[in-house]
C-alpha cells in the first residue's frame, strides 16, 4: 500500500527504519506506498489523508496491473542481499514474501469477480471509509464529495466483474442471496437525509461558516440523490434480476471453475501453511468436536440440568434468564465484563498498548446479518480508538452466557489487544502495522477465549458452556468449511452439524453457515492458530519450567504484531534459547 514514506506516513505512529540494507529499506516504503495508491480506502483507514478523496480501481485491467506490481515486488524482494541483513530486517523481508507469495497464487483465480461477502461488499466500503475519515474544514469535504462523486462508477466497475463472474460461473451460490440482497436494497431505497454517506453533512464542525456548510450540505445531497443512490439502484437491481436468478446452484468453491485449486489456496493462505489439506483438517476438526462435547457433557453436570444434549441446548435458547430485554442491557454487560478483563491484563502480559477502545452496538443498516460482535480498529494517532461492537439486533438470539468469550476474543486480551500493540512495533516498517495473517489473529483471539480460564473471567457453569460453545463452533468451523468446499456438503448438512453441536441460536447458526459458505477457508484460520499457540506455550513451558513468565511468553507473541504460524514458531523458539541461556 505507498511512494515517499517520509511524508506519506505523517498520521502513523511508526518511524520508517534505516537497517544495514538500505534496498530492502526502500522496497519496504516503496511496496507499502504503492499499497496505499492503489487503496484508498484502506489508507484512509490507517490515517493517511494524501488519498481521501480516492476511489479504488475495479476493472480486470487494473486488478492485472496489482499481480504485475506484486510480481515486480517479489522479484525484487529474491534478488536482495539478505546474508548481510539484520535479524529484524529478514523478519520483515520473510513477511512480506508470504504477502506477496499468497497475493499472486489467489490472484490467479480473479476472485474479484465475487466482490462481496454474506455480511460485507463493496457496495459498503465508502460506508466503513466514512467512519475513519476526518472531517474538520471545507477541504475534507470536498474531498469527500470527490469520492462521492466517483461512486458510482465504483459501483458499475464492481457490476461489470460480477457480470464476468455469471459469464464464467464463478458466483456466489443462489441459496445465500436471498440474505445478502436487503444490504443492496437498503442502499437504494433510504432516503438522502437518512443515507449513511450521508451522515458527514449532519454533524458539521462548529466552526465552518454557516453559508459553506449549507453549500456543502446542498452538494451532498444532491450527489447523493442524482448520482450515488440511482447507482445504488441499479446495482440492487442487477442483484435482483440478473444475478440471484443466475448464480450458481451449488454451494461450495468446490463447484466453482478452477475450485478444488483455488480452495486448497485459500486454505494455504487463511491458515498460513503450506502443508494442510481439506481432508487433514476435516478428520482434525472431527477430533476436537468430539474433545469438547465431552467437556460440555461435564459442565452440564454441574448445572445440574435434567436432561440430553439437546434438551439442554433448547433451554439455553429459550430461557428468558439468558438474554437481555434492551440494547443498553446488553451494551452495559459487555462493557461490565471489558473492564473487568482491563484490570486482570498485567497479569498476563508484560507490554500493554496505549490506545483504548469503546464497546458499541453493530450499525443498524447492516445488523440483521451480522454477526454477534466484531473489532474495528482505529488508525494509530486518530481520534478515537478502536471499537467492540456488540450486535443489538434481535436480542432474544444474542445469549449473555455467550457475552465473556466474546469480549475476550474480539476485545481484550484478543483483536484489540494484539490489534493496537502492532501498531506500536518499533523500528518496523509500515506494512507490518496492518499486517494480519488470520491464522495468527483469529487463532489469538480464540487462544484469548480459553486464557479467560486462567483470568477468572468465566462466573458461572453457563458462562464455561457458552465459552465451550464458542470453542465447539471454531472446531465445527473446521468439519464444515471443508464439507462444504471439499466435500460436497449441503447448506442444511451444515446448519444441522453446527446446531447440533453448539448452543448457537438458530439465526447465529444460519448467519455462521451462510459466513462460511460465502467466504471459503476464512473459518480454517481460528482452530488451526490456537491449536499451533497452545502447543507453542506448551513447549515453552516445558522447557523453561520455573523459568517460564507467562507474561514474558504472551509479549513474545503478540508484541511483534502479526506473524504466519512457522514463524511464530520460529520466533518461540528463539525466545525459548534465549531464557535458557539466562
Amino acid at each position: 500500500m505507498r511512494i515517499v514514506v517520509a511524508a506519506l506516513a505523517a498520521g502513523m505512529l511508526s518511524v520508517q527504519p534505516v537497517s544495514a540494507t538500505p534496498e530492502l529499506d526502500q522496497l519496504f516504503a516503496e511496496y507499502w506506498a504503492n499499497e496505499l495508491e492503489e487503496n484508498p480506502f484502506a489508507a484512509t483507514g490507517v490515517g493517511i489523508e494524501d488519498y481521501n478523496d480516492r476511489l479504488p480501481l475495479a476493472a480486470p485491467e487494473d486488478q492485472a496491473r496489482r499481480l504485475e506490481e506484486a510480481k515486480g515486488f517479489l522479484a525484487r524482494l529474491d534478488a536482495a542481499d539478505l546474508e548481510s541483513a539484520s535479524e529484524d530486517d529478514r523478519l520483515n523481508a520473510s513477511l512480506l514474501r508470504f504477502i506477496l507469495k499468497h497475493q499472486l497464487a489467489l490472484g490467479a483465480f480473479k476472485g474479484w469477480r465475487i466482490p462481496f461477502l454474506s455480511d460485507y461488499g463493496f457496495h459498503q466500503d465508502l460506508g466503513f471509509a466514512v467512519d475513519a475519515t476526518p472531517f474538520r474544514n471545507e477541504a475534507d469535504y470536498r474531498a469527500y464529495l470527490a469520492r462521492l462523486e466517483q461512486y458510482p462508477a465504483y459501483l458499475d466497475q464492481n457490476v461489470a466483474n460480477m457480470r464476468e463472474g455469471l459469464k464464467d460461473g464463478f458466483t456466489q451460490p443462489k441459496e445465500i442471496l436471498p440474505g445478502i440482497l436487503p444490504s443492496f436494497e437498503a442502499q437504494a431505497t433510504t432516503a438522502v437525509d437518512e443515507h449513511p454517506l450521508y451522515a458527514p453533512f449532519k454533524s458539521m464542525p462548529a466552526s465552518m461558516p454557516k453559508k459553506t456548510a449549507k453549500a456543502l450540505q446542498a452538494e451532498g445531497a444532491a450527489v447523493l440523490r442524482d448520482e450515488v443512490i440511482p447507482a445504488f439502484a441499479r446495482t440492487y437491481e442487477f442483484m435482483r434480476d440478473e444475478y440471484a436468478p443466475n448464480a450458481a446452484e451449488k454451494i461450495g468453491a468446490g463447484n466453482l471453475p478452477g475450485g478444488a485449486a483455488y480452495y486448497e489456496a485459500l486454505a494455504r493462505y487463511y491458515t498460513t501453511r503450506d502443508d494442510v489439506t481439506a481432508d487433514g483438517i476435516h478428520k482434525l476438526g472431527l477430533k476436537e468436536v468430539a474433545r469438547i462435547r465431552k467437556e460440555m457433557d461435564a459442565v452440564i453436570k454441574k448445572t445440574g440440568f435434567k436432561g440430553d444434549f439437546a434438551a439442554f441446548l433448547e433451554f439455553l435458547r429459550t430461557d428468558p434468564q439468558f438474554y437481555a430485554t434492551t440494547p443498553e442491557a446488553l451494551l452495559e454487560r459487555a462493557a461490565y465484563i471489558s473492564k473487568t478483563i482491563d484490570g486482570k491484563l498485567p497479569g498476563y502480559f508484560g507490554k500493554l498498548p496505549r490506545q483504548p477502545y469503546s464497546v458499541e452496538a453493530v450499525p443498524d443498516e447492516i445488523a440483521p446479518n451480522y454477526t454477534s460482535g466484531r473489532y474495528v480498529p482505529a488508525p494509530p494517532g486518530g481520534k478515537r480508538g478502536g471499537r467492540y461492537w456488540v450486535n443489538t439486533y434481535a436480542l432474544d438470539k444474542r445469549p449473555l452466557y455467550e457475552l465473556p468469550a466474546l469480549t475476550l476474543h474480539e476485545a481484550v486480551p484478543g483483536h484489540h489487544l494484539q490489534g493496537a500493540l502492532a501498531y506500536e512495533v518499533e523500528n518496523a516498517p509500515d506494512f507490518r502495522t496492518q499486517f494480519y495473517p488470520h491464522a495468527f489473529g483469529e487463532g489469538w483471539g480464540l487462544y484469548a477465549e480459553k486464557l479467560g480460564v486462567e483470568m477468572g473471567v468465566y462466573q458461572t457453569p453457563y458462562d464455561e458452556f457458552g465459552r465451550l460453545s464458542m470453542e465447539m463452533w471454531r472446531a465445527c468451523r473446521l468439519v464444515i468449511d471443508t464439507g462444504i468446499h471439499a466435500k460436497g456438503w449441503t447448506r442444511q448438512q451444515a446448519l444441522d452439524y453446527l446446531a447440533g453441536n453448539t448452543a448457537l441460536s438458530l439465526k447465529n447458526v444460519q448467519v455462521e453457515v451462510d459466513r462460511y459458505i460465502a467466504w471459503p477457508g476464512q473459518a480454517l484460520a481460528y482452530k488451526m492458530g490456537e491449536l499451533t499457540i497452545w502447543e507453542l506455550r506448551g513447549k515453552a513451558e516445558k522447557a523453561l519450567g520455573e523459568k517460564f513468565d507467562i507474561r514474558e511468553f504472551h509479549d513474545v507473541v503478540v508484541a511483534q504484531g502479526g506473524l504466519p504460524l512457522a514463524v511464530l514458531s520460529d520466533e518461540v523458539d528463539a525466545y525459548i534459547r534465549r531464557k535458557q541461556s539466562q
